[in-house]
């Protein structure tokens, strides 16, 4: 489990996270939601210790995350951020090797590169994992980042927007994928992401921010809906049941 017990971060004397208490629940699917500016990106770096907390704790399986040693959290938590950009004329294939780095320093070993191969089937890129970075679409380059976080083969996947970019077909095999790596190898993501309806159809648990407080957590079907959506966004959104799941209609 992790568990974020009172983070608080300012920047120039500016609350972006305040106070902030959550714990994120092993083996599922947890998403991060609400408005611009309501410091969901910001949370998720303290999480994984990219972002230094001005007070509060985060542990993780009982331990203090500032106690980890870099290599040894390496192998426990990975994330992606919003901004993935890397001045190096690089193959897929060499990217999604880069995950291997905590358990092989750069030496990759049989299991190392068998590792990368399963992470590149994962995402469906082997058909162009010779590709140079620089040569794809955007949305190649997203699943090429996502294919390099699976490598790394930790208990938790943390992802900043990870669905930018994308078209409505990756989008939802990225989800898809997301989903697969909970159910099928046991392993706890966090996402952060801005369609309710992603989140709905995909998650087991939400959290929404709100001005850099948590105004409300929950499992799925208790945060989509319309009374606590209008909290969150102060928009009416209303909710439809289609194939089981709560979706917002806030397009109208």
């Amino acid at each position: 489990m992790i568990e974020v017990k009172n983070i608080s971060k300012a920047y120039g004397g500016k609350p972006v996270v305040e106070n902030v208490s959550v714990n994120i629940r092993k083996g599922c699917v947890t998403t991060f939601i609400g408005p611009n500016g309501a410091g969901k990106s910001t949370l998720l770096s303290i999480i994984s210790r990219l972002l230094t907390r001005d007070s509060g704790q985060v542990l993780i399986d009982g331990k203090e995350i500032t106690e980890w040693k870099s290599t040894e959290l390496a192998k426990k938590i990975s994330i992606l951020k919003q901004s993935n950009h890397i001045n190096l004329r690089l193959t897929v294939r060499e990217l999604v090797s880069f995950g291997r780095f905590p358990y092989s320093q750069g030496k990759l070993t049989k299991e190392d590169w068998a590792k990368v191969d399963e992470a590149i089937a994962y995402m469906d890129l082997a058909d162009i994992q010779h590709k140079f970075l620089d040569q794809l679409s955007g949305g190649q380059n997203q699943r090429a980042f996502i294919a390099m976080v699976i490598a790394q083969n930790t208990e938790y996947i943390l992802l900043d927007e990870p669905l930018n970019n994308l078209d409505m077909k990756h989008s939802v095999q990225i989800m898809k994928v997301l989903r697969r790596l909970v159910e099928e190898l046991g392993k706890t993501v966090i996402i952060v992401i801005h369609d309710i309806n992603f989140a709905s159809c995909y998650s087991d648990y939400i959290v929404a921010l709100k001005d850099g407080k948590v105004v409300k957590e929950g499992r799925t079907e208790t945060i989509i809906d319309s009374a606590v959506l209008k909290d969150i966004y102060d928009m009416d959104i209303p909710i439809e049941l289609i194939n089981g799941n709560r979706i917002g209609v806030y397009f109208k």
